[in-house]
């Protein structure tokens, strides 16, 4: 079994983050604004300390380990400021996060491009990348929308995001048990 599908819990841990993170944006559309940034800052601080563990452990077998990593960080230092910054103005806190949105999108953009190679499906993980420059590109392009659609427009990034994430862990967790386990070459 190869690295990415003895790991397909991971992706299952970040993709039902990002679903209880929309369902909860749905759920309560009046939140306030100090609300989502602590909610939403806490889910990308878990998101980019978990991208971060995932490869500090794994950099010895992945050729681009550094690419995750940066994704990693850049999780970390926009919930850290979401977090550490809530009286932070509405219009730098949708730059924040359109900017974390659309360069990690394209970081996982290029890794779904490295792992085409190892895996079947990684185009799930691409298409999570497209989706994340699109919902960057939107909270760019529509910065004067209304706290409820942008709950709403968050909320529905993190559904598609995240059911993504969780239909690519279940793949990989499917290919990790239809392979025989390599033979021991003592």
């Amino acid at each position: 079994m190869s690295f990415p599908e003895r790991n397909w819990w991971l992706l299952l841990v970040r993709g039902s983050a990002a679903l209880l993170f929309g369902v909860a944006a749905f759920a309560w559309p009046g939140l306030t604004v100090a609300v989502l940034v602590l909610i939403f800052g806490a889910y990308v601080l878990i998101d980019g300390i978990l991208g971060i563990v995932d490869s500090i452990r794994y950099r010895d077998r992945l050729d681009r380990w550094w690419l995750w990593l940066l994704d990693g960080v850049l999780g970390v230092a926009v919930g850290a400021m979401m977090l550490f910054m809530p009286g932070i103005s509405v219009f730098v806190l949708l730059m924040f996060i359109a900017g974390w949105a659309i360069a990690g999108g394209f970081l996982r953009i290029i890794a779904a491009i490295q792992l085409r190679r190892e895996i079947e499906g990684e185009w799930l993980l691409g298409l999570g990348g497209v989706l994340s420059i699109l919902f960057g590109g939107l909270l760019i392009a529509m910065p004067g929308a209304g706290l409820v659609s942008l709950v709403w427009l968050i909320g529905i990034w993190a559904l598609v995001f995240g059911g993504l994430f969780i239909m690519l862990a279940f793949r990989l967790r499917t290919l990790g048990e239809d392979r025989p386990a390599p033979a021991d070459t003592k």
